[in-house]
């Protein structure tokens, strides 16, 4: 398997395809730019079998309907956010982005509690890391070592927990919990900015230190 990270919409969102070798992938947050990430996907020769939002704030899900339009997939959301794509009060546009509220209708598919996930040949460490988000969740890839962490947790940093719903508390208390206690070489995928490890975070994140 092999991953990619595309920044996306007005705040340079990551999304991540993860594709397999039968040319199928997953795609993590669809923040927007919805034609430029059609056609990454075409000119590799990608099917996308799912969507796994690990929150549902608007520059994580503007590229949804786009995707739907050319695959029927599901789209996998934590049950605390399931009414986020509906509502652009929730997921943040209505105030962000006046005038270019996010939403889409999509019945999206509640994930399962914490444990093993997989959809189709992929296989996913399920973490609830709320703080950030109500329904924030990360997605550990084992076979890969590497962590797609949503806005959980950044080089040198850590999301931001000032909008509703959001704890700085919890925040760290799901870092410490559920990210630190990875193998250190695992790589960190974060919602923005570049890739980092467990083990820098640890080592240097200043956000994280004597916690």
């Amino acid at each position: 398997m092999k991953w990619q990270r595309i920044p996306l919409g007005p705040l340079q969102t990551n999304a991540y395809i993860l594709a397999n070798s039968k040319k199928e992938c997953v795609i993590f947050d669809p923040g927007g730019d919805g034609q430029k990430l059609m056609t990454i996907l075409r000119q590799q020769g990608l099917t996308p079998i799912a969507i796994l939002l690990t929150h549902a704030h608007f520059d994580h899900i503007g590229a949804i309907d786009d995707c739907l339009a050319h695959w029927n997939v599901p789209v996998y959301i934590h049950e605390k956010e399931k009414k986020w794509l509906r509502d652009p009060a929730l997921n943040g546009s209505a105030y962000f982005i006046p005038g270019q509220e996010i939403l889409s209708n999509v019945e999206p598919t509640i994930l399962p509690k914490e444990g093993e996930f997989s959809v189709g040949d992929f296989t996913f460490g399920l973490f609830y890391t709320p703080g950030h988000s109500p329904g924030s969740v990360s997605f550990y890839c084992r076979e890969l070592g590497v962590v797609f962490s949503g806005d959980a947790l950044f080089q040198g940093s850590i999301g931001r927990t000032d909008l509703p719903g959001g704890s700085h508390d919890q925040l760290l208390d799901s870092i410490h919990k559920k990210l630190l206690t990875l193998p250190e070489e695992t790589i960190v995928l974060s919602g923005h900015g570049p890739e980092t490890t467990i083990e820098a975070e640890m080592d240097s994140n200043p956000f994280l230190n004597g916690f």
